[in-house]
Order: structure tokens, then C-alpha cells, then sequence
């Protein structure tokens, strides 16, 4: 008995050493970096199967859109101990390698990189830059399994930038400890410019791709700034290291987080003026999220299921509340005043106030429905859909309040973050559900919310903004906009959408129309002018094109409709909560 207990114990170690051994090791080069080409070999050792199955990503972690990145793949080959062995494809994004139980296989493929975005993979002569998700494929029994990526760059190119951890001094050779690491850890190669900054005890390194009109000095203080206030909400920063690849580009598209790294791309000359604290602003949003949403997360949200879409009813939470806290952060670093912070707090809740979609769609399915509707938008959306991060923004800030108050003063929305940081990242190492999050806020609030979340969160019924507000002793006044509106967004004269209710809307003008005249008179790029001398109740003739053929519609004009809410800042006798909500770092 006692033979057979250590036979079968010999059996279990030796088998978990075989899995154990398995390796996969990446290679990317780009010889010829003007075709837009990434040259990928994907060496797997020591994993003996008569066949297996390797994967490509269908989406990116962190932006909720099924992207297909299979269909950039092309050439893709195997061999086995330097012999061409057979591949199938089995669907839109698996191969079936015939390995025939080889120890050494490997599998090379070109990868199509034209895509110029955070999310995406993009190469030319003038750079290169990665996401993993759309450049690595993975075996489903190895995700877990370290890894090594050979980066090798174009015969001109010097630099590598990446939070993946570097193994060798003399080559751009880095590990990963599992797939999701790796896929997580973007990488920018080419001669960009780079530097270093300190906070937080974390030390920062930051790529600049592109000219601009940055100043390296200026950014050393004020990104350190920002990252420490971040780091304060939650009392530590769980990275040693941290990177920020940053393109500078005609058309900058925001950014994107990742565990230990995050892009950013913006215009290349937002380092000067207004637009500077809007550079600080996202730097504050994804440098955020290293803690909400790559640690805090919904329980949905990892290990991640890269075959399809990943939902969720709490992006209001990771993103909304991120929104939040980054107007907030700047507030704290000295680059807002009051009256700046509570103008920015003001606008999110007239954006969504004044959006149809605001009572249609509520947040919880705002974020469920991202995959289909956010990142899908339509002429409609507008209607019909509300954004979970300017929503999720607005909910924040009244949690926020709440909370003060009913603590008079002693914790705020940042308690609940460390709560949330420290039960299930730390304690509980796993995501939360809604309940949970929740019961985070009534543990840390004293509150009962199961009426502010059927309102609020799964309905869309509006806040009581005098009364909360009133709570840090904020007067809230709203007023109506009477003025005369057609109620459409147009390109020049062509129709692009249709407010709901709106005079269009009811009169029945449609998205695609051209506006050709109203009562007669030629229309070219002043339409405005010709609504504004009207009156609400009056009765317009519109000629337009539809399809190429000519037709008049009579519209009678409504008011605008709108309610615009101000806030204005305690001036006197200014209370716990006040203090509290304001406070600085």
C-alpha cells in the first residue's frame, strides 16, 4: 500500500514537473518596418501532444469592443525539430498545430499592424508599437506558465520601452510571469525620448514618441504630482516600477491602462495652455486605474476569457468613479481651484441631464451593454444610451457627499477604494460583484442603499442635486433654456442626428437629410441664424434633400427644453463636509 501511495505521488510530481517545464518563447522582429509588418515566432519547449491548439486574443482588456485581431494574421507556419509540420485553422481565431509529440515546435506568423491606437498594434518607419492581445497568440493550458519575449528591433532603432521585467543586459530579452502579464505590458521600440521621475517611492519611466511642445522638466514635476496624489487615496503603490508610453500625434485618442504600464495618446501640442491640465487629467485617469480596474475589479474582469466579449454591470465603478477621481486628483495637486473643480463637477451633471438616452439607459446597463452599444454607437445613441464614464462620474461624486455627511466628515469615497483594495485584492485576491460593491459603501457609510441603487443605478431617475450638494453647504439653482431649437447635429448641412422630442424629431427630418432652404432662403453653413430669429410655436418650411429627391416638410418649433443646473460654492460658514469633500493633499 505504502509502494503504491509513493508510486502515485511520484506519478503526480512527475507530471506536474512535465507541465511545469513547458515553455513558450516569443520573438518579434520588424525588418521591414515601412510594409507595417510584425514578424512574430512562437517557440513552445517541452510541451509533447500529438496536436495542440494555440489562440489570438479577440479583444484588448480595458476597451470593451470585440476587435478580431486574428484577421491581421497571415503566413503562419509551424515546424517541428526544424521539420514543417502540418496547421489547420479551426476557426476565426484557432490554429490546430499536428506537433506529433514534439519537444521543440515552432510556430511563426506575420502580423498586419496598421492601426495607430492605444488598444492596437501599429508599426512604420518611423516606430514601432504593441499590444500583446493583438500580437500573441496563447495556449490555453500555459496561460499560467512564465514566458520570454525577444524584442529585435529595426537595424536603426535603440530603444525598447516596457514594464515587462528585462533579463539581459546586452539584448531586449523580458519575462512574464503568465500570459495576462505579458499581453498587459504594451511596448513601444523605436528612438524615442525618454526619462525618469520619482514618487511615491515608485520610480516612473516615461517614453515620448513624436514631437511636441512638452517640457521634460515640467513634466518630471507635475505627472510626479499627480501619481502621488493617486497613491494617497489608497495609502501605498503596489509597483516598484511604473511606465507611461506616450504617442504625440496630430490626433491624439486617450489612453489605456495596464497592470504596471499605461499609453497615452494625445495631440502634439497639448503641452501648453488650457490643454494642459487635460493632459494631466488622463495622466491622473489611467494611472488610476493600476489600482481600479487592474487590481479592484469586477469579479468578471480576470482571469479574462479572450475568446469573447467579458461583461460586466460595474463599469460605472471603474470607470465613472475613475472619471471622478481625475478632476479630483488635480483639485488635490494644486492645479484646479475650488471654483474650477466645481465647474468641472458641474458639467458632467449638465451633460447627462441634458442627454435623452440619460432616462432610458441605466448605468448598470450602460456598462453591461458596452461591447454592443458604447463602442458601437449609432445615430440613435444619443437617444437611447448614456456614457458610464460621465454617469458613473456624477453617482461618485454624490456617493462622495453622502458619505461625508453621514460620517459627519470622517470618511469619504477614498475609504471605500481602500476597502475595496485591501478585502478583495489583498485579503480575498479575486474581483466583487454589484451586491458587494454595495455593501462596500453601506460598510464604510453607515448608509442603507438598496433604495439609492434601485433609483439610481438600475433605474434613471434623477438625483435630488439641491439637496446633496446641500450637505457641504453648495447652493444648487436650475433654469430653463426657453430659446427656439431644431434639434439636430448636422455636418455642414447634412443631418448626422435627431434629438428625441426635438422639433426635428416630431417634424420628422432624418439623419442623412440635407438641408437644402428654410422658408424659402438658400441654406449653406448658417442654419443657426435662421432658427435663432424664430419663435417658439412658430411654423417653419423646410425644403431638403433626401435620397436625391426634393420634398418640403413644415416643422413647428419647440422650445430647447433643456435644465441647466449651477452650483455654486459655500462662501461662509463652511461645514465639516465642505472641508472634507475639498480637501488638499
Amino acid at each position: 500500500m505504502k509502494k503504491l501511495k509513493l508510486l502515485y505521488l511520484f506519478l503526480i510530481l512527475f507530471v506536474s514537473f512535465q507541465i511545469n517545464a513547458s515553455e513558450i518563447k516569443y520573438k518579434v522582429a520588424m525588418s521591414e518596418p515601412h510594409t507595417h509588418y510584425f514578424e512574430v515566432t512562437m517557440n513552445v519547449l517541452d510541451y509533447q501532444k500529438e496536436y495542440f491548439d494555440i489562440q489570438m486574443p479577440v479583444w484588448a482588456p480595458g476597451s470593451y469592443l470585440v476587435r478580431e485581431f486574428s484577421k491581421n494574421v497571415e503566413t503562419l507556419k509551424a515546424k517541428a525539430d526544424d521539420k514543417e509540420i502540418k496547421t489547420q485553422q479551426l476557426n476565426k481565431n484557432t490554429w490546430r498545430v499536428f506537433s506529433n509529440n514534439s519537444k521543440n515546435v515552432s510556430i511563426s506568423y506575420m502580423v498586419y499592424a496598421f492601426e495607430m491606437s492605444v488598444r492596437t498594434s501599429f508599426i512604420d518607419a518611423s516606430h514601432g508599437y504593441f499590444n500583446g492581445t493583438s500580437l500573441f497568440m496563447f495556449i490555453d493550458e500555459l496561460k499560467n506558465e512564465k514566458s520570454t519575449l525577444t524584442v529585435i528591433p529595426y537595424k536603426d532603432w535603440k530603444k525598447v520601452s516596457t514594464s515587462l521585467r528585462k533579463i539581459s543586459e546586452t539584448e531586449f530579452i523580458y519575462e512574464a510571469d503568465n500570459y495576462d502579464v505579458l499581453v498587459d505590458s504594451p511596448v513601444e521600440i523605436g528612438n524615442q525620448v525618454t526619462f525618469d521621475f520619482t514618487s511615491a517611492g515608485v520610480l516612473h519611466h516615461v517614453a515620448m514618441y513624436g514631437e511636441g511642445n512638452y517640457d521634460i522638466d515640467r513634466l518630471k514635476v507635475d505627472m510626479a504630482k499627480i501619481t502621488d496624489a493617486a497613491t494617497k487615496v489608497f495609502g501605498e503603490n503596489p509597483n516598484k516600477e511604473y511606465t507611461f508610453i506616450i504617442h504625440n500625434l496630430t490626433q491624439g485618442s486617450g489612453g489605456l491602462e495596464h497592470l504596471s504600464s499605461t499609453t497615452l495618446q494625445v495631440n502634439r501640442w497639448t503641452y501648453k495652455g488650457d490643454d494642459y491640465n487635460g493632459f494631466l487629467s488622463l495622466v491622473a485617469h489611467e494611472y488610476f486605474h493600476l489600482w481600479n480596474v487592474k487590481r479592484i475589479r469586477p469579479i468578471t474582469l480576470g482571469p479574462f476569457d479572450y475568446n469573447s466579449e467579458n461583461y460586466t454591470d460595474l463599469l460605472w465603478v471603474m470607470e465613472g468613479f475613475t472619471s471622478y477621481y481625475d478632476e479630483l486628483l488635480l483639485y488635490r495637486a494644486g492645479y484646479y481651484s475650488e471654483e474650477e473643480i466645481i465647474r468641472k463637477f458641474n458639467g458632467s451633471i449638465n451633460s447627462i441631464e441634458n442627454q435623452p438616452g440619460n432616462k432610458v439607459q441605466p448605468v448598470a446597463d450602460a456598462s453591461f451593454n458596452a461591447w454592443i452599444k458604447a463602442y458601437r454607437p449609432n445615430e440613435n445613441s444619443y437617444n437611447t444610451t448614456i456614457s458610464y464614464y460621465t454617469k458613473g462620474s456624477v453617482v461618485a461624486n454624490m456617493l462622495d457627499l453622502m458619505i461625508i455627511n453621514s460620517t459627519k466628515g470622517k470618511k469619504s469615497l477614498d475609504n471605500v477604494m481602500q476597502y475595496l483594495y485591501n478585502e478583495y485584492y489583498k485579503k480575498q485576491q479575486r474581483g466583487f460583484t454589484i451586491e458587494e460593491m454595495q455593501k462596500a459603501l453601506e460598510t464604510v457609510s453607515g448608509l442603507k442603499l438598496d433604495d439609492f441603487f434601485n433609483k439610481y443605478i438600475f433605474d434613471t431617475q434623477t438625483f435630488d442635486y439641491p439637496s446633496i450638494y446641500g450637505f457641504a453647504g453648495c447652493k444648487v439653482e436650475t433654469s430653463q433654456n426657453n430659446r427656439p431649437s431644431l434639434g439636430v447635429n448636422s455636418s455642414g448641412n447634412i443631418i448626422k442626428s435627431v434629438t428625441k422630442n426635438s422639433s426635428a424629431y416630431d417634424g420628422g427630418l432624418n439623419v442623412n437629410d440635407e438641408i437644402i432652404a428654410i422658408d424659402g432662403f438658400r441654406v449653406t453653413d448658417n442654419l443657426s441664424d435662421f432658427i435663432d430669429s424664430k419663435n417658439v410655436g412658430d411654423k417653419i418650411s423646410i425644403t431638403i434633400s433626401r435620397d436625391n429627391i426634393l420634398q418640403t416638410i413644415d416643422i413647428v418649433l419647440k422650445e430647447r427644453g433643456n435644465t441647466y443646473y449651477q452650483i455654486y460654492k459655500a462662501t461662509k460658514d463652511i461645514n465639516s463636509v465642505y472641508k472634507k469633500w475639498l480637501e488638499k493633499i
